[in-house]
Formats: C-alpha cells, sequence, structure tokens
C-alpha cells in the first residue's frame, strides 16, 4: 500500500488508484497485477496514441512539456499518473531494468509506457554498453526490450571470465556483450617463447536475436562458420556449452588435417619444426585429449585478485614460459606476507588450479654481484640458507602455538598475544619489515642468470628491483609425487617477473596479461579466497 501510495496518489477524496476507482477505471489507470517479474513481460499490452506520440517526441527530441499538462488548474501533480507521458519515459528509463516489472505491475498506465522502446534503449546502452544504433533493429521486428529481456538480461549471468573443464589443462573464456551478440572468446597465449607478444583469442560461441521469440546459441568451433549450439545455467557461477552439429568441426582431410591446422593456431609452427621427441608427445597428447570435447564443456567463474596499496606490483594475470609445455596463464595475487602464483592454464604435470610458485615476501634475498651471480653454486648457497632459516621460523612457530594452546587450556582463558608477533601482529610485523626493506631496496640492480639456469627465453630483462625467497611446484607426469621445491622470485618492473627453479635449474619469465576483462571483480575477498579454493580442490 505504501509504494502505491507514493505511485498513485492517495488523498482523503481520492481514494487508491490501485485499488481501482470508477473515476481511474474510465481513464484506464486500473490496476492489473502480474506475477511475472520478468523484464520481458514489464511493458506488455498496446501503448495508446497519446503515449506513442509523447514516445517520438521524446526520441526526436522535440520538448513538449506543456503548462496545463501539469495537473488541473496549473497546479502541481499529486501523482505520477498526472505527468505527461513523455516525462515518464525518462524517468523510468533512469531506473534500474530489474525494477521495471515490479512498476508494470503498477497500473496499466504504467504497463504501457514502459513499452516506449526509449526507455530499453537506455537500459542497454547504461547496464551493459550497447552503443550499436538501436533503432534499426526495428527492421528485423525486434524491440530493444527483446534485446534487454531476451537477450542481455536473460543470459547476464555467463558474462565475465571462466575457466573450462579440460583435465590438467584448463583455460581462459571472457564472456562479453559485443554489439548485438553475447560472444564467448577464448583467450589463448602468444606463441612459446615469445612471452611479452599479446595474447590471442577466438570465438567458441556467440548468442544473437534472430526473431522475437528467443535468443539463439551458435557453437563457432572449427572452420565451417557458426552453427546450432546449447547453453545450460547448471548453478550459480556454472554454466555448459553443448554443440549439436560436431560434423562441422571435422575437416575433409581427416584427423591428421585437423592436428596440423591445430598445431598452427595452437604452436604456430608444423611438427616437423619440433626437435625434440618429448615436446613432440606433450603437444600431440594435448590434441588428443582437448579435440575429444567437441566445444561441449563445462565452465566455472573466477575472479580478478582484488588489490591493496600495500602490494608489491598490481594483482592479475600473466602469461609466463613452461619448457616443453609452452606458454602457460598464472594468476598472481596478494595474501599479506605471501603471494601466490595460481595457474589458469595448466599441463600434465601440473594441473590448472595448483599453485604453482608462493612468494615470501617476509624473506627478500640479497644477490651477489653480476660476476658471482653467475656462479650457480653461489646462488644455491644463499638459497639454501634461507631455506634454512624459513624452516626453523615456521617450527619456532609451531612450538610457540602449541605452548599458547597448553596455556589456554590450563587457564581456561584467552591467552595474552605472544611477543613474537604470532596472528595479525606477526603480519604487521612481517609486512612492516617488507616494507621496509622495499624501501631500502635499490630501484635497479644488474641481472643475469647463473650459468647452466635453462631459459626458454634469452630476452629477459638485465636489470631487477628486487628479490625473494620462495618455492615452486614440481611432480611428475599426471601429478604424481608432488613436492614444493626452493627458488627465486625476481621482480623486474610492474609487468614482468621470473622464478628461477633451484632444483631443475630452469628459469620462468612471466609477462602481464594488458587486457581490461569486465565483470570480473570478486565480490569481497572472501569469495575470491573460496574461489582459489575451489579451482585448487578440483585440479587435485
Amino acid at each position: 500500500m505504501a509504494v502505491c501510495a507514493r505511485l498513485c496518489g492517495v488523498g482523503p477524496a481520492r481514494g487508491c488508484r490501485r485499488r481501482g476507482s470508477a473515476r481511474e477505471q474510465r481513464r484506464g489507470g486500473d490496476s492489473e497485477p502480474d506475477t511475472d517479474t520478468d523484464p520481458e513481460e514489464a511493458g506488455g499490452g498496446g501503448a495508446t496514441e497519446d503515449e506513442e506520440e509523447a514516445a517520438e517526441r521524446i526520441e526526436g527530441g522535440r520538448p513538449s512539456l506543456h503548462l496545463a499538462e501539469a495537473g488541473p488548474a496549473g497546479r502541481a501533480p499529486l501523482s505520477l499518473l498526472e505527468l505527461p507521458p513523455e516525462l515518464l519515459v525518462q524517468i523510468f528509463g533512469s531506473l534500474p531494468g530489474t525494477d521495471l516489472p515490479n512498476l508494470a505491475r503498477v497500473c496499466t498506465t504504467f504497463r504501457r509506457i514502459l513499452r516506449t522502446d526509449t526507455i530499453w534503449r537506455r537500459r542497454c546502452r547504461e547496464e551493459y554498453g550497447v552503443c550499436e544504433n538501436l533503432r534499426k533493429l526495428e527492421i528485423t521486428g525486434v524491440s530493444c526490450r527483446d534485446v534487454y529481456a531476451k537477450l542481455l538480461h536473460r543470459y547476464r549471468h555467463i558474462l565475465g571470465l571462466w575457466q573450462p573443464d579440460i583435465g590438467p589443462y584448463g583455460g581462459l573464456l571472457n564472456v562479453v556483450v559485443d554489439g548485438l551478440f553475447i560472444i564467448g572468446w577464448m583467450y589463448l597465449p602468444p606463441h612459446d617463447p615469445h612471452v611479452d607478444d599479446p595474447m590471442r583469442f577466438k570465438p567458441l560461441f556467440r548468442i544473437h536475436l534472430m526473431e522475437r521469440k528467443c535468443a539463439t546459441v551458435e557453437c563457432m568451433y572449427g572452420h565451417k562458420g557458426p552453427h546450432n549450439g546449447h547453453i545450460q545455467i547448471v548453478k550459480k557461477d556454472e554454466f555448459s556449452t553443448k554443440c549439436n552439429q560436431t560434423d562441422h568441426h571435422r575437416m575433409s582431410g581427416g584427423r591428421q588435417e585437423e592436428f596440423r591446422t591445430w598445431l598452427r593456431e595452437e604452436w604456430g609452427r608444423t611438427l616437423e619444426d619440433i626437435f625434440h621427441e618429448h615436446m613432440q608427445e606433450l603437444i600431440l597428447m594435448k590434441f588428443i585429449y582437448t579435440s575429444q570435447y567437441d566445444n561441449c564443456l563445462t565452465y566455472r567463474r573466477i575472479y580478478l585478485p582484488p588489490s591493496s596499496p600495500d602490494d608489491l606490483i598490481k594483482p592479475g594475470l600473466f602469461k609466463g614460459t613452461y619448457g616443453s609445455h609452452g606458454l602457460e596463464i598464472v594468476m598472481l595475487s596478494f595474501h599479506g606476507k605471501k603471494a601466490k602464483g595460481t595457474k589458469i592454464t595448466g599441463d600434465p604435470n601440473i594441473p590448472a588450479g595448483q599453485q604453482t610458485v608462493e612468494i615470501d615476501l617476509a624473506h627478500p634475498l640479497q644477490l651477489p654481484d653480476v660476476e658471482n651471480l653467475r656462479d650457480f653454486s653461489e646462488l644455491s648457497r644463499i638459497v639454501l640458507e634461507v631455506q634454512e632459516q624459513v624452516r626453523r621460523e615456521e617450527q619456532e612457530e609451531e612450538h610457540r602455538q602449541e605452548e599458547e594452546d597448553c596455556s589456554q587450556q590450563a587457564a581456561c582463558q584467552p591467552a595474552a598475544a605472544p611477543l613474537g608477533g604470532g596472528g595479525a601482529e606477526g603480519e604487521e610485523t612481517a609486512a612492516g619489515a617488507q616494507g621496509t626493506t622495499q624501501d631500502k631496496a635499490p630501484g635497479s640492480q644488474p641481472f643475469v642468470l647463473p650459468m647452466g639456469v635453462i631459459s626458454r627465453n634469452e630476452d629477459y630483462p638485465r636489470t631487477c628491483r628486487i628479490c625473494f625467497y620462495g618455492t615452486g611446484l614440481t611432480a611428475g607426469h599426471g601429478f604424481t609425487s608432488p613436492e614444493r621445491t626452493p627458488g627465486v622470485f625476481v621482480l623486474f618492473d610492474e609487468d614482468r617477473f621470473g622464478f628461477i627453479w633451484l632444483d631443475l635449474k630452469s628459469f620462468s619469465l612471466y609477462s602481464r596479461i594488458k587486457v581490461s576483462f569486465q565483470n570480473a571483480e570478486a565480490p569481497s575477498r572472501e569469495a575470491f579466497d573460496e574461489m582459489l579454493k575451489n579451482i585448487q580442490s578440483l585440479a587435485t
């Protein structure tokens, strides 16, 4: 009743228009309840000639507000219904599209005005960034309300970043509104080993309105053009795609032609160009595994990591070199005195979702001069000393925690905060130490890889800002015998970092993915942490 009073106006002699007085019934303002709150139902029914004329005046940019329309005897209107229709169009157009169905339930007049395409054209532009000339849709008989309700609003839950379930390989899918289409773009790293090159991308599916009835889903996989597909929203933050015409994925030359085409697209070379036998096996294995899905995949939502002013650099997505496995996508995120690199794409050894590197920001490394840095044994000595120090600190922390637990059980009351800085105070102390270290660290210092360390990309930076102790995850084929091994995190600049895998005598170079992804921000820090746990548990 309160909503009705605000919209319709209630006075001692006027009554409630939503209940439908005789006068309002004659004016066509009687209530018309509607239980469906979908935007598609907002504005059902035809518009009157006056309302259509008002909409035309608004769309044509011609003023039409007259004093006589303000209300009887020129008084200020007591109800929204007394406002000119073109003014109501402007007011309704400023409301979120999800609120308009409820507004349409107030009365028939509101419902009819909500059929004005100007309202929905504005909602398409402001909520989904559709900047195309939507007036062209009139030729096909599709209204802006159809675009909003049957395309944009209906599929709004699949917009954003997603990781496909392709076994250990994973992937990065970005679903966006592109003109009058919703398109799922699969992002691929550049060809190995050109880590600084821009990302590649290809469409996997698209959704658009062919007619007023419903949106059409098309599979874009293969080389024969778009064909019939299907999308199902399984549950919150998960959806699946299915191709209904997989014969469009086949090539006339059979699997051999398909493999050679895939190899050129995926690696930018032919099999004859790859001389390493182990690398040939890995490439063939990936083709066989990934091609069996035929674009029938399940996707799970991922978020970009939240940032903080205290972060070492801006977190985000990076592409990195992983030896014979080629380039892979890694998400760098910061967690107090730790930084984590999580694989978005992976390989049979370390699958997507696993934490490939962990950086201990509380333990910076002071590298020797360039001449001594070339000696791998010298670098190894420095790293192993820090590893032993970290191990002792962890043991002391465990011992301190056990003593606290015993004291709490004995006293049956909360124990005093530990002097060493455990818990929140410990993190603040570590963060403070980290900040001090960074402040004292030189702006840049010479850097060179030690002799014997293998790098896929020899064009790495020759200066760095700062280095930290870290650990990298290694495992056998099939993620067997996983183990965290010591290494060195090397920060070059805001967009590049590296990691020296001590046990493997290998170096990975990472470069930031410079793409502005929409609808990818985590609603909260807790939601992001939960997402990381979920993708890691699925990988395990």
